[in-house]
């Protein structure tokens, strides 16, 4: 027995420390809110976002393109491998537009574009 434990078993434990900032409460938590709007941080939402796409689809996201705040929460595209190909460069990647509330829940998603992770925007 080490010296910090107690040999009573109803003796009070020590307090539990608190999360470390990378292990942060999921999106959408009331401890994880920026100030008193309610509104999830942008990583909160950025994270909140690929999460929760990632359990409706049941794949990993790949990453998070684009985030923008808007009247009710956020609007993020999230990056997805779609389809695995050799060689890299031709899997098939899409791109989801997720739309979360303020509190950072999923409201809804669309695809918005498929392409070859090779595949390089063209200027317009």
């Amino acid at each position: 027995m080490t010296s910090t434990e107690s040999d009573d078993p109803d003796a009070p434990k020590a307090p539990r420390t608190k999360r470390a900032a990378n292990n942060a409460a999921p999106a959408g938590s009331t401890n994880d809110t920026a100030g008193s709007t309610g509104r999830v941080t942008a990583a909160q939402a950025m994270r909140g976002a690929a999460v929760q796409l990632a359990e409706l689809l049941g794949t990993s996201p790949d990453s998070v393109s684009a985030l923008r705040p808007t009247q009710d929460g956020w609007t993020a595209d999230v990056e997805v491998v779609e389809l695995v190909r050799v060689p890299d460069t031709m899997t098939v990647m899409a791109t989801y537009r997720v739309t979360l509330d303020l509190r950072g829940q999923l409201l809804g998603y669309e695809r918005v574009r498929r392409y070859a992770r090779g595949q390089l925007d063209r200027e317009r």
